[in-house]
């Protein structure tokens, strides 16, 4: 398979079509060799138009929802960025031909060692990945201009809020009641507006960002 034309046509049918105006991001998605991130047996369809299975729980967004998110994050070339569950590295190392930084988190540390070797196969040098809760981000490297949660989330923690700058931007995909909208939270202070971008539909929730069941009366 041909997987530099792959990502061509990728770029060209599921990122440029869809608003994407980021040109870095652009580059990125069309050099970053998205087969390396995904295992093995799915690297064929790596460039598909639907989200990939990972491991137990977790999925790589399609490229259309993931390059819309960060596009709307308006990432910076000196901003601090914190990834939070970047799975095998992918998001990662899009994030990094943007940023300044990127700060990555796993909570398992197979795959924490994981995405470190497929990250420095990429010959990025200014992302480092470190076991870390999902639910609680990183606050020691923190405060952070971007935070970037590529998943489907029901909450947001306000303690991962306070982890931005004055003015930083968390982007994700919030689900209620079974529907999907990439959100873009906005610190200024101590106060967190919130703006809809976009529907999406991502293939799962992130575990640690599910609300706890509530009990109903029949």
């Amino acid at each position: 398979m041909n997987f530099a034309q792959a990502r061509k046509n990728m770029v060209d049918s599921q990122v440029r079509p869809h608003n994407v105006t980021d040109q870095a991001l652009i580059r990125a998605m069309g050099e970053v060799p998205r087969e390396k991130y995904v295992p093995e047996v799915l690297a064929g369809q790596a460039y598909v138009e639907k989200d990939l299975p990972l491991f137990e729980g977790r999925y790589l967004l399609k490229a259309r929802d993931f390059s819309k998110l960060v596009n709307s994050a308006e990432i910076k070339q000196d901003d601090l960025v914190l990834d939070i569950g970047c799975g095998f590295g992918y998001s990662t190392s899009c994030l990094s031909h943007l940023a300044g930084m990127v700060v990555a988190i796993e909570e398992d540390e197979a795959i924490v060692a994981k995405a470190e070797q497929n990250l420095l196969a990429d010959g990025r040098d200014n992302d480092v990945v470190v076991t870390a809760r999902l639910l609680e981000g990183k606050a020691d490297q923190g405060p952070y201009d971007v935070i970037i949660i590529a998943h489907g989330v029901e909450f947001v923690p306000q303690a991962l809020l306070h982890q931005l700058k004055e003015g930083g931007r968390l982007a994700t995909i919030l689900v209620r009641d079974g529907v999907g909208e990439a959100m873009i939270y906005t610190r200024s202070g101590d106060a967190f507006g919130h703006t809809k971008m976009f529907e999406a539909a991502p293939a799962c929730i992130l575990e640690e960002y599910r609300c706890p069941p509530t009990f109903k009366f029949a």
